[in-house]
C-alpha cells in the first residue's frame, strides 16, 4: 500500500494540572487513539487527553 492510501496516523496527547504536554502514544489508527484516550479519561485524573493527527514531517513531540 502505498502511502496515500494508508490511513493517516494519530498521537494521543496528556495535558496535566500544569499545562505541561505530553506523547503519550503514536502510530494509532484514529480507532485506536480515540479508544486509547477514552481509557485514560475514564480513570477520572484531571488531565486532558486528546488525539490528533501526526504530521509524517513535522515533529515526534510538541514544542
Amino acid at each position: 500500500m502505498d502511502r496515500e492510501q494508508r490511513p493517516a496516523a494519530h498521537r494521543v496527547m496528556r495535558q496535566d494540572d500544569n499545562g505541561n504536554r505530553f506523547l503519550l502514544a503514536r502510530g494509532l489508527d484514529r480507532a485506536e487513539a480515540e479508544a486509547l484516550a477514552a481509557e485514560f479519561e475514564a480513570r477520572g485524573h484531571k488531565q486532558l487527553y486528546w488525539v490528533e493527527p501526526e504530521d509524517p514531517a513535522g515533529p515526534a513531540e510538541p514544542a
